[in-house]
């Protein structure tokens, strides 16, 4: 049976953001596990491209050298913002060759309190004993299918989330479900392989970011004005990115204020270079789905303007809903021990959950740390709290509300 003071589940940006902030503490036996940036090499689309900038992309590590920069300047390879999948995936193995070379790429089956620690079982039985565990792993649990599509064959509907190669729908009628970046950059793959796109959305308009609109208030502002306004952590409007940029900041508000924060920064919305990409995809805004059923090898679906569609194909670009109890290694005993809001799971500082030394970093920590944790960028915030709260030397609220994540990305 092996033992070690600290156990990290995934292997993507913030799982190996945080092996690399708790390794810089002298004689803590850290342990990682997971494939190495596996949801963005097996889960997102070939030839998608990120919707962050490049100084909201880089991976957080303690000396900030680790960095897109450095990954370009390393490899030799030539590329910029937006950043495309492939190059992205191939930055964070590059990360993890030199932050964690010794990750461990077995997978975790389940984890379990044990007489104040957990117990970790590997797929082939081994077993492992930590005194904390740090869960990094992803989104891919929560993928959400909208009850309308409950049942149907993934042959028919499927989450974008699901298939990576869009050439094989080449010729094929094909309906894109959302108004988010997932959404629309699917159809515009799919438009761009030879397939009949169609989008249908409940929004009324489609959200760009960084558009005409966006472009003119920065101009007249003037750079100065600007950076008071906007954050480089590229998540959330003018005034509200600087505060979700400060994720402490986010906490001391009241419970209606931070909700409308994470609305006003994360709500469904697209990447202006799309626009031109998508300018002969047709698009039935302000409609919702009312059934869909197969139609012989076809799947038709009815709309709420009494109208139907029968294509060959329906992706569900209908995002992601947090539900940790989804983790499916987690123990039942100890899933049902997380105190959670609707499947958010109530962080205290340092993303540790009711449960003493369970820490559950990204995606879940929206909730109670606010959008950015959405994002790449989160980790930037996430690695230093983590590290704080595990050696003991957290900081007062008001030196954290002002801690300079700004110049650590500018």
């Amino acid at each position: 049976m092996t033992r070690c003071d600290v156990a990290i589940i995934g292997a993507g940006p913030y799982g190996l953001s945080a092996a690399a902030h708790l390794r810089t503490i002298k004689g803590l036996d850290v342990r990682t596990f997971g494939e190495p940036m596996c949801f963005w090499q097996r889960n997102m689309p070939v030839g998608m491209l990120l919707r962050s900038g490049w100084a909201a992309s880089h991976i957080a590590d303690p000396n900030q050298s680790l960095t897109l920069d450095a990954f370009r300047a390393a490899s030799g390879k030539m590329f910029s913002s937006p950043v495309l999948l492939d190059r992205f995936v191939e930055y964070g193995s590059w990360y993890q060759s030199r932050a964690v070379p010794d990750l461990d790429q077995r997978k975790i089956v389940r984890v379990e309190e044990h007489a104040k620690r957990f117990r970790l079982i590997l797929e082939k039985g081994e077993t492992i004993i930590a005194r904390r565990v740090v869960v990094a792993a992803g989104i891919s649990s929560f993928a959400w299918r909208p009850p309308e599509f409950a049942g149907l064959p993934n042959s028919l509907a499927s989450h974008t989330s699901e298939p990576r190669e869009f050439r094989n729908f080449a010729g094929k009628q094909v309906l894109v479900i959302g108004s988010g970046q997932s959404a629309l950059e699917s159809a515009a793959l799919l438009h761009e392989s030879g397939a009949q796109v169609e989008i249908v959305a409940r929004a009324r308009q489609i959200h760009w970011l960084g558009g005409l609109v966006s472009r003119t208030i920065h101009s007249s502002l003037g750079p100065t004005i600007s950076k008071l306004l906007y954050a480089p952590t590229d998540v959330g409007p003018a005034g509200i990115c600087q505060i979700v940029a400060r994720p402490d900041l986010v906490r001391r508000f009241p419970r209606p204020m931070q909700d409308w924060f994470r609305k006003r920064s994360i709500r469904p919305a697209g990447a202006r270079w799309l626009v031109a990409r998508l300018q002969n995809v047709p698009m039935s805004l302000g409609r919702s789905i009312v059934s869909a059923a197969p139609a012989g090898e076809r799947i038709r679906v009815k709309l709420d303007n009494g109208t139907d569609r029968t294509v060959d194909h329906v992706f569900l670009g209908t995002g992601y809903r947090v539900d940790v109890s989804k983790y499916d290694f987690f123990a039942p005993e100890l899933a049902q021990s997380i105190s959670c809001f609707q499947g958010y799971p109530r962080l205290r500082e340092g993303f540790e959950t009711s449960v003493p030394n369970l820490h559950i970093l990204g995606a879940p920590a929206v909730w109670s740390f606010g959008a950015l944790m959405q994002f790449v960028v989160g980790t930037h915030y996430a690695g230093r709290a983590l590290r704080r709260c595990i050696t003991g030397k957290a900081t007062s609220d008001r030196v954290m509300v002002r801690e300079p994540l700004i110049a650590e990305l500018g």
